[in-house]
């Protein structure tokens, strides 16, 4: 697969200029793909799928392994923000207030819990067409999210109970990998950071993905649980 620069460079020399070539997947760089696919007779989604790719990159290498599928701009924006974290004391970390602002949300103070705005930050910044659910600081409100994912895979919109099955509290991340008893989350404020832990499967309430991508169809990734703590709180 084609790196987010070498997708940025073929726009250009395409008369589709993403105006900047600094390898992330942003609004500017969406807009030039779905300008390119409207150009092409593509399917205009801003995803660089398969089919995209083929006609930007004639000769892209398909499949192979890499961190994140270039298809999975949320993921990969995820992925770039691990090791994020809190300011400690009375300040905030003006990266996560920021969040807020991306997605128009009111968020002033990272001393409230911010998995949900670090989700929204991650599919409203990649996928600006994506409804978000109301209210996305609440964990559980990303139930409604999207489209349901029957099998939860890399990229899943993964929303659990924290606490009690039947409170309100909840915790919401990526699907990363999995072990025999625990799903690998790649999210936001845990440990107070962006990190991937271990959360127990039966904590799971749903999988959603959205309806602006492409359907997943990788299946589980496994991995092992070796130097990962499973998380019982991600406040």
């Amino acid at each position: 697969m084609a790196s987010v620069r070498e997708i940025q460079l073929a726009l250009k020399k395409n008369n589709c200029d993403p105006e900047t070539t600094d390898g992330v997947m942003g609004r500017k760089t969406i807009a030039a793909i779905k300008k390119f696919q409207k150009e092409n007779g593509l399917i205009i989604d801003g995803i660089v799928g398969p089919k995209t790719l083929a006609v930007l990159i004639p000769n892209a290498r398909q499949g192979g392994v890499e961190i994140v599928p270039v298809e999975m701009p949320w993921l990969l924006e995820a992925y770039n923000l691990i090791g994020t974290q809190e300011e400690p004391g009375a300040g905030s970390n003006e990266a996560i207030v920021g969040w807020g602002r991306t997605v128009r949300i009111n968020y002033s103070d990272d001393e409230i819990p911010w998995c949900g705005l670090f989700v929204a930050h991650c599919i409203g910044s990649q996928l600006p067409q994506e409804p978000l659910p109301i209210n996305p600081l609440g964990a559980r409100n990303w139930h409604e999210f999207g489209q349901s994912c029957m099998l939860p895979q890399l990229g899943s919109i993964m929303v659990f109970w924290r606490g009690s099955p039947d409170g309100w509290k909840g915790h919401v991340g990526f699907y990363w990998a999995e072990d025999d008893t625990c799903y690998h989350i790649l999210g936001g404020n845990q440990s107070n950071c962006v990190s991937i832990v271990r959360l127990k499967k039966e904590r799971l309430i749903c999988a959603r993905w959205p309806v602006n991508a492409l359907l997943p169809n990788y299946g589980p990734r496994y991995t092992t649980k070796d130097g990962m703590l499973i998380s019982e709180n991600e406040a």
